[in-house]
């Protein structure tokens, strides 16, 4: 993680529709299974199935599901 970044901002980043993990990975360095544990850990239970909810099947979460064939 970069120094600069917090908890906190990366949190802010995971929960808008519009950053994909791609890009919270190339501002941060941290993939998309660190961001998914930091969100597990710093949320309430609740706030994170909601948020894993959303995110599951949100194809702008996912650049890689944006591509088009």
């Amino acid at each position: 993680m970069k120094k600069n970044t917090t908890h906190h901002e990366i949190i802010e980043m995971a929960w808008a529709d519009e950053i994909s993990f791609d890009a919270i990975e190339f501002q941060t360095g941290l993939p998309e299974k660190e961001v998914i544990a930091i969100m597990k850990v710093n949320l309430k239970r609740s706030s994170y199935q909601l948020w894993r909810k959303r995110v599951y099947a949100r194809k702008s979460k996912h650049s890689k599901k944006n591509k088009i064939e």
